[in-house]
């Protein structure tokens, strides 16, 4: 049965006055990378310091991106909000393999259908999936996501803004210690 009603979670930790947003595509390997820093970022700036802003980018090379980007929001409505769609998200950087394909292009997941996706990603991340992602109206936060980016003229991921400015100098490859240098200047 599907739910009429519903609240997605937003994606967001920390209660501090410096706003990073974080613009991911969950099976990118650069974004997953930075994924993996948010925590330590978070712990190391202060949680009353700054504010950590998840944006999905959900991008059309990377095959099943659509599909997982609407797990993660699914993930979102349920018990646990954000923490469960950290769950889910932090289920597809541990497992790439079983959601992307060779080169963008072929290998074992070409004869891989959605729903087999989404059963991968339920028992990779203990989340039952497949109820929240059939939601009516489910689409309207995905499409939130990729209006927000397109209105800030980000089209790749990852890609970060602080305090709603795009900083082109920030990279996944960066220490968190850069990025709480960039974040806080101190």
């Amino acid at each position: 049965m599907t739910r009429t009603s519903w609240h997605a979670d937003p994606l967001s930790w920390g209660n501090g006055p410096r706003i990073f947003e974080a613009f991911l595509e969950p099976t990118c390997p650069y974004s997953v990378r930075a994924f993996n820093k948010l925590d330590a970022l978070l712990d190391q700036a202060g949680r009353d310091k700054i504010t950590i802003n998840i944006r999905l980018q959900s991008q059309p090379w990377h095959m099943y991106s659509g599909v997982l980007v609407r797990c993660i929001i699914a993930a979102s409505t349920l018990q646990g909000g954000k923490e469960t769609a950290k769950k889910v998200m932090a289920a597809i950087a541990r497992h790439p393999e079983e959601f992307e394909f060779d080169h963008h292009a072929g290998g074992a997941n070409m004869d891989v259908t959605p729903n087999q996706i989404i059963e991968r990603l339920e028992n990779y991340s203990g989340v039952k999936l497949k109820d929240a992602f059939a939601i009516p109206n489910l689409d309207r936060e995905i499409k939130w996501h990729c209006k927000y980016a397109r209105q800030n003229g980000i089209h790749v991921s990852p890609t970060f803004m602080i305090d709603g400015l795009v900083q082109a100098d920030m990279s996944s490859g960066d220490e968190v210690g850069a990025w709480v240098q960039k974040l806080l200047g101190s």
